[in-house]
């Protein structure tokens, strides 16, 4: 379980590392609500997702032989481009496992932030089921993209930048799924 200590923790991790994004005011979703909404801009991030957050908190904690070795990640595009970026900039060897209908763009981006990339699998699971498979193959270290207290921590540095921007709040929405992921693994038709 993730605890407010844990997201602390990560936010000393990552300082200096990612961007402190701003909230900014959106007069559009505050007229159409009748509140007033204000957007964390997490697309300011190098990678233009908060997905970086939590790959570079896991990053961190690896010891010399885990980076020696490298880490694995299944992902169709933000937590790929987030570990690939990072584990670059560690110096640690980085593969990552994208379905097969990944869009192309995506595939390249993370390419070109310096990973191996695997186009394996119909959707994220079967993506997810080579990661596996390979990351005991190769004795690396799997990065998951949710399921880890170490990525989730490392995204909860979002809530306490809003917090600690924003005291007064009364609600904070936060978006839940992997939308991405579904419009990546869906087949494409053959010409």
């Amino acid at each position: 379980m993730v605890e407010l200590k844990d997201i602390e923790a990560a936010a000393k991790v990552i300082e200096g590392h990612v961007v402190r994004t701003p909230c900014l005011h959106s007069r559009v979703l505050s007229d159409i609500t009748g509140a007033q909404v204000w957007l964390k801009f997490e697309n300011h991030q190098f990678t233009a997702s908060f997905k970086e957050r939590g790959a570079l908190n896991k990053l961190n904690s690896l010891d010399a032989a885990q980076r020696k070795k490298g880490v694995i990640a299944c992902s169709a595009g933000n937590h790929a481009q987030g570990v690939a970026h990072h584990a670059t900039r560690l110096g640690i060897p980085s593969t990552i496992v994208m379905p097969k209908y990944t869009p192309f763009v995506k595939v390249e981006q993370t390419q070109r932030l310096g990973a191996e990339v695997i186009l394996e699998g119909e959707n994220f699971d079967g993506a997810k089921a080579h990661a596996v498979t390979e990351c005991k193959r190769r004795d690396l270290t799997f990065v998951h993209p949710y399921d880890d207290e170490l990525i989730v921590a490392g995204a909860g540095t979002c809530g306490l930048e809003i917090m600690a921007d924003w005291p007064e709040l009364d609600m904070i929405a936060v978006a839940i799924g992997g939308g991405a992921s579904s419009r990546a693994s869906a087949p494409r038709p053959r010409r």
